[in-house]
């Protein structure tokens, strides 16, 4: 179909979906405090904010592949090193239901710095050691910064290691190749902020409904585009220790099966999305 909207890039999903929908999960571990506290303990390890992310491994993410079956949706986990380290079984329990497990640094507290090459090169090659340990022999391909807070050194370790995608970015609608000095490395910019349950409920303070409301608006916009031949991506992000409480379960469910209601829908993990980036685009920049 034409593209009839003002929106320059000649893009196709497989089967020509309308629209890209992804779901990323986040499994994180801390070495002093989660997102969330009830006193600020800058001076010593805040322990109630530890607990609090030990929800994820504990009970939510039990919660949320259980709602993943439901709806029939593979996803994407961003794990951190330390978190399958210390709970490899849930890390095999999401690659054995199907889903990619992603590298997402070692701490989720705990960010690399741009004088620190050699650091941050020993971390990316710890995480995915781990990580491949973990989920029993499949190895990560993807990598998101904690808080998509990469170095600039952080696209070209990645690439010379074997990684496909990133997602330190939210410059686009769509992925796109960017040059590194070891060959483009396929960039999964954020589609998710809006309806990330982290930034729109825990660190907004908004109630649930405040997802749903922006997650439908948003493919409902995007699938209207898709119509007119520029069809687009949105992701749903989903924290083990956020969303896999029961309180917003309901609203996530009632995302998921709008989206499965509509016609032209490619449902796809990252690696998906990146792969068919990379035959789509072979070496072009961005």
């Amino acid at each position: 179909m034409k593209n009839t909207t003002r929106y320059p890039r000649d893009w196709q999903w497989p089967g020509d979906a309308k629209i890209c929908v992804s779901v990323n999960m986040a499994f994180e571990d801390f070495l002093r405090a989660s997102q969330v506290t009830l006193e600020k303990t800058s001076n010593k390890i805040d322990h109630f904010s530890l607990s609090y992310s030990d929800y994820g491994w504990k009970s939510g993410v039990y919660r949320i592949l259980d709602l993943l079956d439901e709806v029939g949706i593979k996803a994407s986990v961003s794990t951190n090193g330390l978190a399958a380290e210390r709970h490899p079984e849930i890390v095999r329990l999401v690659a054995d239901a199907g889903h990619e497990v992603n590298a997402h640094a070692w701490a989720n507290d705990q960010l690399m710095r741009d004088d620190d090459p050699d650091a941050e090169l020993a971390e990316i090659r710890r995480c995915t050691q781990v990580l491949t340990q973990a989920t029993g022999g499949t190895r990560p391909v993807g990598w998101v910064s904690p808080g998509s807070a990469g170095s600039a050194n952080t696209l070209g370790f990645l690439k010379a290691e074997g990684y496909l995608w990133n997602g330190d970015d939210a410059s686009d609608d769509l992925p796109f190749l960017k040059d590194t000095p070891h060959g483009p490395m396929v960039i999964t910019p954020r589609v998710n902020i809006f309806h990330n349950d982290y930034a729109m409920w825990i660190q907004g303070k908004n109630p649930p409904q405040v997802i749903w409301d922006g997650f439908k608006d948003t493919f409902d916009e995007l699938y209207r585009e898709g119509e007119r031949g520029s069809p687009k991506w949105t992701e749903l992000t989903l924290h083990f220790h956020m969303a896999g409480r029961p309180t917003l379960i309901p609203t996530v469910r009632k995302c998921l099966q709008y989206a499965r209601q509509h016609e032209g829908v490619w449902f796809a993990r990252k690696r998906d999305i990146a792969e068919h980036a990379l035959k789509r685009l072979g070496g072009a920049k961005a």
